[in-house]
């Protein structure tokens, strides 16, 4: 299978990329012997070709194949050492993808084949994607490229989504598209996220991946995308039409003014552990992509509970992951990156830094440092939980924020205090590294764990359908039924939770920091009490639209436009607790029922909480507000702050899911309804 005069070509760029009279393919792969290109005919489905790359510079195998141009089917194979104990798992019977592939001519699907040992001589290209060769763009021109994107700007309201979830039942999507990247561009998607004033869009990986190997045989699909094989190529079920596909959904998204941040996996791949799948980075040097005990060079370290962990600072590996990024920015224009684990990208052999090499990569790198990037600041290795500790411009995903808000609301005890921090915008946590408050990336809810509606309706996690016996998911879930566990057809159960839930919003939006929203939690979406939902794709995660709640999905239109009218709930700086200025409020005080400011012996029995807000307003009379929060069962009378001197209007009631209702009264009273978030501004 020759017939190719292949010669020497380049060391650079990566991958596969067309030149002059045919294509050029580079490999880096430094424990390899031999690299073979592998080309399939048009239908990607007969090898027609198996070609060695005949140069080697450095780590870099690389080759000129003449006649070959954008469209081709293509694959990899290696050879080398097979020495598992010393990380070498060579095969060439093993077709590998290439790391650098841009497009993909069908999805993965985990074959128990692809983890065959060596001695098997196990064909498996009747089991992985052809990597199809495409133009992609010329690195001279990312300048250009990237002086294009879209002005930055920190994010208003973030809305985090699972593309198939989001629109394979929305009936009002053209149903070749539901499920897809499209979809997102169509009109009602559109119309529903500007309804709800989103500023950024928040896509649950959308790179191809690989289900895990438990899946197939319980008959589950992993439906989050967090099980990465290649980072650069979309995966064919959910942007059929490739790298352009997404670029398009993002152009119309900015043409309504949302950004779009892309979710993006580069602590582990679908290899998983030793037992794992041999489809790419294996293949091509486990040694050196992976990271292994350093007293143990055949165990792979398992920082990511995922089976392997990325080497994210030694080189090759830096340098695919920085070529990813600039890809994806590059090629469709998205706005930002959410790095799913990102403590595995600050470790090296010896544990975290926030100057490790890739982190210091990102924040150098001219189209990099421009966009919104936001780390989950945490692993499962030792010493993996980093909250509070990466670098500006970095934002946090803040899980003391959704812990502390839902045991306060749960009514656990002293958890006032916490509260009061959160709704600050956790100085306790980015104070102390010079950072804002839109470092901290505020949620109740997110797609690991409950969703919003079933915080208040699940006491305990039920993950029977994963079929791991309940075993897998959390169970420090912070949350409470309301009397009955699960599904109920008691009126009063249903109110209370409705009511909890508008308090957990309201909660979330009148804090300052940057409020994180779920796709489906305005509507009051249930997994059925399944906090690890990741292996449901189907009904148990996709969105019912044929049956969402509208009054929810208005109040938090309504919390957001709340919030876009008040640049004390906005505004980026820590309170001081100092007067404005002399004669002015402070910036904040804390009280208690009766409108004095609260004790420190107050905070641990407090279960009502006043936070009177003051910012400056361009020379003018300091804008104010004031939130109270009521989690007890009972109605109570509050004295809002001057004690009746000011006047003030009530422009919200969770309890009653309203944007009005009675102001204060001549001695600066009024009335909260149990289990509610209040806030009023001053009247006239």
């Amino acid at each position: 299978m020759t017939g190719f005069a292949v010669t020497a070509g380049s060391p650079e760029p990566l991958g596969v990329s067309i030149v002059e009279g045919g294509i050029n393919v580079a490999v880096f792969a430094r424990h390899a012997s031999r690299i073979e290109l592998c080309l399939f005919d048009e239908a990607g489905e007969r090898e027609t070709a198996r070609l060695v790359l005949p140069r080697r510079s450095g780590d870099v195998h690389h080759g000129f194949v003449p006649g070959i141009g954008a469209g081709a089917r293509y694959g990899l194979r290696a050879d080398g050492p097979y020495e598992p104990s010393r990380g070498h798992r060579y095969d060439p019977a093993k077709l590998l993808v290439d790391p650098y592939a841009t497009r993909l001519d069908r999805p993965f699907r985990y074959m128990p084949e692809l983890s065959a040992p060596r001695s098997a001589a196990l064909d498996t290209a009747p089991f992985v994607p052809r990597a199809v060769v495409t133009a992609g763009v010329d690195a001279a021109s990312l300048g250009t490229q990237a002086a294009r994107l879209p002005q930055q700007k920190a994010p208003g309201l973030i809305y985090e989504i699972a593309v198939k979830a989001f629109t394979k039942r929305h009936p009002g999507i053209r149903a070749p598209l539901r499920g897809t990247v499209a979809a997102l561009a169509e009109g009602p998607a559109i119309e529903h996220l500007t309804r709800l004033g989103v500023t950024h869009v928040e896509l649950m990986p959308v790179a191809a991946w690989m289900d895990e190997r438990h899946l197939p045989p319980l008959r589950l699909a992993n439906g989050w995308g967090y099980n990465p094989i290649v980072f650069m190529a979309p995966d064919p079920r959910l942007a059929p039409g490739g790298a352009e596909e997404l670029g398009t959904t993002v152009e119309r998204l900015h043409e309504v003014g949302i950004a779009v941040i892309l979710d993006v996996v580069y602590n582990h791949t679908a290899e998983s552990d030793a037992e794992g799948p041999t489809v790419s980075l294996r293949g091509l040097d486990n040694a050196v992509y992976y990271r292994h005990a350093a007293d143990d060079p055949g165990r792979l370290v398992n920082d990511t509970a995922c089976g392997n962990t990325l080497a994210c600072d030694r080189a090759p590996v830096l340098r695919l992951i920085m070529d990813s990024m600039r890809h994806w920015a590059v090629t469709t224009g998205i706005d930002g990156f959410r790095f799913d684990l990102a403590t595995t990208l600050g470790r090296d052999q010896t544990g975290f830094s926030p100057e490790a090499p890739l982190l210091s990569a990102i924040r150098q790198d001219p189209v990099l440092r421009e966009l919104t990037l936001i780390a989950e600041p945490w692993d499962v290795g030792q010493g993996g939980y980093r909250l509070g500790a990466f670098p500006e411009p970095f934002h946090e995903w803040n899980d003391k924020y959704r812990d502390d808000v839902r045991r306060f609301w749960r009514g656990d005890a002293g958890a006032a205090g916490p509260l009061a921090t959160r709704l600050a915008g956790s100085s306790d946590i980015f104070d102390r590294s010079f950072r804002r408050p839109f470092s901290s990336v505020n949620f109740v809810a997110c797609h690991d764990g409950f969703t919003l509606a079933d915080i208040v309706a699940y006491a305990q996690k039920h993950n029977e359908a994963n079929g791991e016996a309940n075993r897998d998911g959390t169970d420090d879930n912070h949350s409470w039924n309301n009397g009955v566990e699960g599904e109920s057809e008691d009126g009063v159960v249903e109110a209370r939770r409705a009511t909890d839930r508008r308090a957990l919003l309201a909660t979330l939006f009148l804090s300052r920091g940057t409020p994180m929203l779920t796709a489906g939690d305005e509507f009051g979406r249930s997994q059925r009490g399944n906090n690890n939902a990741y292996c449901q794709d189907n009904e148990i995660t996709w969105i019912d639209w044929s049956a969402p709640d509208p009054t929810l999905a208005g109040f938090v239109a309504g919390l957001m436009r709340l919030r876009s009218r008040h640049p004390v709930l906005r505004r980026d700086a820590f309170f001081t607790g100092k007067p404005l200025a002399e004669g002015l409020p402070p910036d904040v005080a804390w009280l208690g029922p009766s409108g004095q400011e609260l004790r420190d012996a107050d905070w641990a029995k407090a279960d009502i909480l006043g936070m009177a807000m003051a910012c400056p307003e361009n020379g003018a009379a300091p804008q104010r507000l004031c939130v109270v929060v009521n989690r007890s069962t009972e109605a109570v009378s509050f004295t809002l702050p001057d004690g009746g001197k000011t006047s003030w209007k009530r422009i919200l009631d969770s309890a009653a899911g309203s944007f009005e209702g009675p102001g204060s009264d001549a001695e600066g009273k009024v009335s909260l309804a149990p289990r509610s978030v209040t806030a009023f501004e001053p009247a006239g």
